[in-house]
């Protein structure tokens, strides 16, 4: 990130760095607050979609199941050049990032195989992602708003869980996974607002 040079000399009293950590956080707690809201409004839009046609493995439907992933690689890739830009930690997005590309590509063969091979893909990128958001929202508990995404990533785990158990009986459906996404996209949503009352009150 470039920064405008002054050709006036720094006075002695004025110190060299350029943006106030209170500043640099604010400025994180903003794109954080539009990324979730962006990521709550897809996944309930993706949601109602999914569970339109979540009986029947279809064209739709097996677009549907490709694009989340990516679309999620493209929320994280977001994310991380937020963080490089205030010099924080970013190794665990890094992560986030690989998960979802390799779980698109996984979608996409499972989805020649049918339901069962999806919820087993989902599942295990379900367990995988939410420990990398718990471990990104516990990194992140200071600037606040990041309990929801504790939360979401404990409860992934759990689901991740039950996708794969549920892939082995005879009523598989693809109706858990809209539940999934929506209930993860309202976290999304609490966290934006809580971090808008914590840019508010500082």
């Amino acid at each position: 990130m470039t920064q405008a040079t002054d050709t006036h000399p720094l006075p002695l009293d004025r110190p060299s760095t350029d943006i106030p950590a209170t500043t640099a956080t604010t400025g994180v707690s903003t794109a954080l607050r539009k990324l979730y809201f962006l990521r709550f409004a897809f996944a309930a839009v993706w949601a109602a979609l999914l569970f339109a046609t979540a009986d029947t493995l279809g064209t739709l439907t097996a677009t549907l199941l490709v694009i989340y992933p990516l679309f999620d690689v493209a929320c994280a890739v977001v994310d991380i050049r937020t963080a490089r830009a205030n010099g924080r930690p970013s190794r665990a997005l890094h992560v986030n990032v690989a998960l979802s590309a390799v779980t698109t590509a996984g979608l996409a063969a499972a989805v020649t195989s049918g339901i069962p091979a999806v919820l087993r893909v989902w599942g295990a990128w379900a367990i995988t992602a939410g420990l990398v958001q718990l471990i990104v929202g516990a990194a992140r508990r200071a600037m606040g708003g990041q309990w929801a995404m504790i939360a979401s990533g404990g409860i992934s785990t759990l689901a991740g869980t039950s996708f794969i158990l549920q892939a082995g009986q005879d009523s598989a459906s693809l109706t858990s996974l809209a539940g999934y996404a929506f209930l993860g996209g309202v976290f999304f949503l609490v966290s934006a607002l809580r971090l808008g009352r914590a840019r508010t009150k500082a």
